[in-house]
Formats: structure tokens, sequence, C-alpha cells
């Protein structure tokens, strides 16, 4: 990644010329704005899997009603009683917000995954046990985002998201400026924004857009910092196996300022 943490000195030439070339809304952003890419089911599902997903979303899916884009969800509404929140966005087969919520029963979390596949193996590593203390939705998480009241989450999870690599797909990339601004409305001051990759230019990518945003300070002292696992780290299987194929993972550390 072509950025020196303690110095805070950078050479982004090729993240920001495709930053300045992508077009700018002027408009606020709309539900009808936001777009999921790519198949939402997979392969069939295990009798396993289905079951964990008919019996658990009606108790722990976010109701379609409440996403009113209007930043009125209080997220302690959603529980049966008000905590630090945190929310994690497409969070793959769930094994991180898993563990979260394992290291930590007294906060509560907000899980988004579009993917029936992702969302009931999830659901079915939860099904059998006493862990609640999470709500899901399934579906484009920037319609929760939208939602939600203003300053109300302590920390923000995007781990290994879609790298679009191509060119004319970055504007589909989750990080962006637009939603960096939603993201630093509902975080509270001193919030966290983690965001880990194991693809180089989607790393200086995010780490650009995430620097230029007026609202997030970089939390890396050296150029070290981005490179090692942070501790207490909860591993996802995606991250292991990209691991042992030799591919680098990158850890970002962002803090809303204060």
């Amino acid at each position: 990644m072509a950025a020196s943490a303690g110095k805070r000195q950078t050479s982004w030439k090729n993240s920001a010329k495709a930053l300045a070339n992508l077009p700018v809304k002027s408009k606020k952003s709309t539900l009808a704005d936001t777009r999921l890419y790519g198949r939402r089911k997979g392969r069939p599902l295990s009798t396993a899997r289905h079951e964990a997903l008919t019996e658990l979303m009606p108790a722990l899916g976010i109701p379609e009603k409440k996403l009113t884009e209007d930043g009125a969800l209080a997220p302690g509404s959603l529980f049966d009683s008000p905590a630090p929140t945190i929310l994690e966005i497409g969070f793959g087969n769930g094994e991180h917000v898993k563990g979260l919520m394992e290291q930590s029963p007294g906060t509560n979390f907000l899980a988004c995954e579009p993917f029936e596949n992702g969302m009931s193996a999830f659901l079915k590593s939860i099904h059998h046990t006493p862990l609640r203390n999470v709500r899901v939705l399934m579906d484009d998480a920037l319609k929760l985002c939208l939602s939600l009241t203003s300053e109300c989450l302590d920390g923000i999870y995007i781990l290994n998201p879609d790298p679009w690599p191509k060119a004319r797909h970055h504007k589909r990339r989750i990080v962006s400026q637009e939603n960096l601004t939603t993201f630093a409305r509902i975080l509270k001051p001193g919030g966290f924004l983690t965001m880990t990759t194991d693809v180089d230019d989607l790393a200086e990518w995010m780490v650009t857009q995430a620097s230029m945003h007026h609202a997030f300070r970089w939390t890396a002292d050296k150029a070290d910092d981005w490179k090692t696992m942070p501790e207490g780290w909860i591993q996802t299987r995606y991250e292991q196996k990209g691991i042992k194929a030799g591919r680098k993972q990158t850890y970002l550390l962002f803090e809303k300022k204060r």
C-alpha cells in the first residue's frame, strides 16, 4: 500500500485520480439510490440452515417497516434493553459477529448480510445457543444506516468488502465519500470504523477515502499498524483461507473525530 502511516504522507495518485473522476451526487440519498449487485441466493439451503432462517428471522430480523430512512430509528428500540451498539456490514458467514457476541454479551449488535447463504450460515451457528444480542438485516445495509438516529453507534466493521476491481465499478464500493458521511452521522464521537481487505488496490482506496473525509482520523502511528492483526481479533474463514494462500490482510482502523 502506498501510504506511510507514521508521517501521514502518501502518494495515493491512482486512488485520488479515480476519486476525482467519479460523479458527485448533489441530492440526498434515498432508498431508491441504494443498490445490491450480484446474486442474492446461491446453492440450495440445507435443512438445518432453512430451519434456522425460518425460526430466527421473525425474532431477530429488523422489520422492513422500521427502515424509513428518516434518521429516527433508535437501535435500543430493536432490543430488549439499550446497550452499546456495534454494526457489521456484510458479515459473510458471520464468524466475526458471532465471536463479538460471545466476547461482549453486554453489547448489542446490528448485522447486515444481503445474501441468503451467508445469513443462513450465521443463524444456524447461533440457532441452538443462548446468543440473542443481535438484530439482522438480509438486505442493503445502507437502508439501515439511513434509518438510524444520529450518533447512536459505538463502532462499525466493514470486513473484506467486494473489491469491485474494474474501474467502471468503483462507484459500487461500499467505502465512498457519500457513504462515509452516512457512517459519520450515525457514529458517536470517538466511535470506530474498522475496515479490512486482502486486496491491495482496495486497501489503498479505502485508506484514501477515509483519510480524505473530514470526520475521520486514522489511528495508525506506524506502517506496521495496518499490517498487524489487532489484539483480540476474530478471524473469519475467508481471512484464514486468504492468509494460507499468501494474501496479506490489511487492517485499517479509523475513529470519528471528537
